[in-house]
């Protein structure tokens, strides 16, 4: 494995302002989720993703890049850090990043040591994939946080921490194009000082006192392609009865299988085909994609799902608080038998996630205002229509508005959902569409009421251009607010509900520790409130990060550790 050196960092001197011209990217705000391009675009990959998922699929062209085993079993002990979904707005990115940077954390009283490696699970960067964005979502911070590695805080041998990543859905909507230049070169590169060492979409570590990670790229409960089947298996012929293993995954299909059982065949396929003939036990599985923390667990195994790294925070009440895995729904013929697994822990807590969701009625509006002039837009035509409709029923203008606003709800409940869609979706879409049309109509009603409407063209449409369509935005905004809100009940947009918020708290991450007796213990350890405030670190030491927080960063444990004994 190379070693990572000072001399890129002296060749990058420190930033002494955070202007993008200092610091060689730009801070980016957080991915306004209800933007109406945004949420265009992100209808159209769903879209994509299920009609043409496999046309866009690189995966096999990777057979031509080098197999790897990464060896970190020399020692007798190990630090292992877990993150996933990361890339979204600098805040609450650099906030995780720089709490993983730090040689040391203590937490709730005890000292935990940086990781020796990093993984990453998944969604390095939002809302696309391309070189910029992962300059400014991710190279960038991480490189901020962790500029270079001073003696005494490396790994054993002198190298520096090293970074695997996995990719997730937004690093696949380009194909896994810039998601392989960043991090699987054949002769390794570093971000900061974190060396990448992986030369495919996916890795497998080797770690000590007979533990081992494996990380299976399969998209979408897309198929294993074949030189990641052979690349495993070949793996795992060094993988001995009795030994343990990390199996980490884009997804959490054990949850998403509650919805759509589909989704866990690829994943079980893995553990039955690969994994279970060796006779190793897979004790603990983990993944992201779910921008929350949350444990199942039965005597066997620990699911693990935590995509606290710095995108909008994910609900957590409406998660189901047994599952079974495989799902008895699966009609795989030999699938392995199902186990039923409980819900330990969640973070937030289901209460505060409830809570959490009523405050879309204040988030919403503050947080997406190009959603805002959609909306006002939609509402300011539909009363104009029906104002000059002269007493007619319908109108051609009407009619367009009143189609453009059905077809708008109807799209929000059930084109942003991928996989299954029932009735309920359309049912609740058209319940939306009925009640924003009937706000054209009450607005209408009040319209009338002032002068406005008695004056001469075009000084109607002016003055609802500049007073009543801003007024009814904002009511419109609350009427989405409402169907939010009503539709999660339901099953129905509750991702919307709370990706229209953007709320930068409650992250973090995993840290890892294998002991020399054979235990895992895993620490999950919470940020509740990502750091608003920066000042650039100019005078600081090589090693030191460029971007400190103008008031210290509080982590905690989330839940007392998880310790994973070895079999006897």
């Amino acid at each position: 494995m190379s070693r990572v050196t000072d001399e890129a960092a002296v060749a990058a001197p420190r930033p002494k302002t955070l202007e993008p011209q200092e610091l060689g990217f730009t801070p980016r705000p957080p991915v306004p989720w209800l933007g109406p391009v945004l949420l265009a675009a992100t209808g159209a990959r769903v879209a994509l993703a299920e009609q043409l998922g496999a046309y866009l699929d690189k995966r096999e062209l990777q057979n031509a890049l080098p197999k790897q085993v990464h060896d970190h079993s020399q020692g007798e002990e190990f630090w292992l850090d877990f993150v996933a979904d990361l890339g979204d707005g600098f805040d609450a990115t650099y906030s995780v990043a720089y709490l993983l940077a730090q040689s040391g954390l203590e937490v709730d009283g005890t000292r935990l040591p940086r990781g020796q490696a990093l993984v990453l699970g998944g969604d390095q960067v939002y809302p696309t994939a391309s070189a910029q964005a992962y300059e400014d979502r991710f190279r960038g911070p991480y490189r901020a946080a962790l500029p270079a590695t001073a003696p005494g805080e490396t790994q054993p041998g002198g190298t520096a921490p090293v970074l695997y990543a996995l990719p997730g859905n937004h690093d696949w909507y380009d194909g896994l194009t810039a998601f392989l230049r960043v991090f699987a070169r054949r002769e390794g590169s570093h971000i900061g000082g974190w060396q990448t060492a992986q030369t495919r979409s996916y890795f497998a570590l080797k770690l000590p006192q007979r533990w081992w990670l494996l990380a299976i790229d399969a998209q979408e409960g897309s198929y294993l392609d074949d030189p990641q089947l052979a690349y495993f298996r070949e793996v795992v012929e060094s993988v001995e009865p009795g030994d343990r293993v990390i199996v980490c995954t884009p997804a959490p299909a054990w949850v998403q299988a509650t919805d759509k059982p589909t989704l866990y065949d690829t994943t079980d396929y893995f553990l039955r085909k690969v994994v279970a003939p060796t006779g190793a036990a897979v004790a603990l599985m983990l993944s992201g994609d779910m921008h929350h923390y949350a444990r199942y667990a039965n005597p066997n195994r620990q699911l693990i799902t935590f995509g606290g790294g710095g995108a909008y925070l994910s609900a957590t009440h409406e998660l189901p608080k047994k599952i079974t895995v495989p799902p008895p729904e699966s009609i795989v013929r030999t699938a392995s038998n199902s186990e039923d697994y409980t819900l330990v822990t969640t973070y937030p807590s289901r209460m505060r996630s409830r809570a959490l969701g009523t405050g879309v009625f204040t988030r919403l509006p503050l947080r997406n205002p190009g959603f805002l002039v959609l909306l006002g837009i939609l509402q300011t035509m539909l009363m104009l229509g029906l104002d000059n409709s002269e007493r007619q029923v319908l109108t051609l203008p009407v009619f367009i508005v009143v189609a453009a606003t059905f077809g708008l709800t109807l799209f929000f409940a059930a084109g942003l959902t991928a996989g299954r869609r029932g009735p309920r979706h359309y049912a609740l879409g058209i319940l939306h569409g009925v009640v924003q049309v009937g706000l054209g109509v009450g607005g209408l009603v009040l319209w009338r009421q002032f002068i406005f409407d008695q004056l001469d063209w075009p000084l109607p449409a002016l003055a609802a251009a500049a007073f009543y369509g801003p007024t009814a935005a904002v009511v419109s905004a609350e009427v989405v607010a409402l169907y939010l809100l009503v539709a999660s009940r339901f099953g129905v947009n509750l991702n919307e509900l709370f990706a229209g918020q953007g709320i930068q708290g409650y992250k973090g991450f995993l840290r890892l520790h294998i002991g020399a007796d054979g235990t895992l213990t895993i620490y999950p350890i919470g940020l509740d409130n990502a750091s608003k405030r920066w000042r650039a670190n100019p005078a600081a030491a090589l090693h030191a990060p460029w971007i400190e927080p103008r008031k210290p960063l509080t982590p905690h444990l989330i839940e007392p550790p998880i310790r994973l004994f070895p079999s006897i």
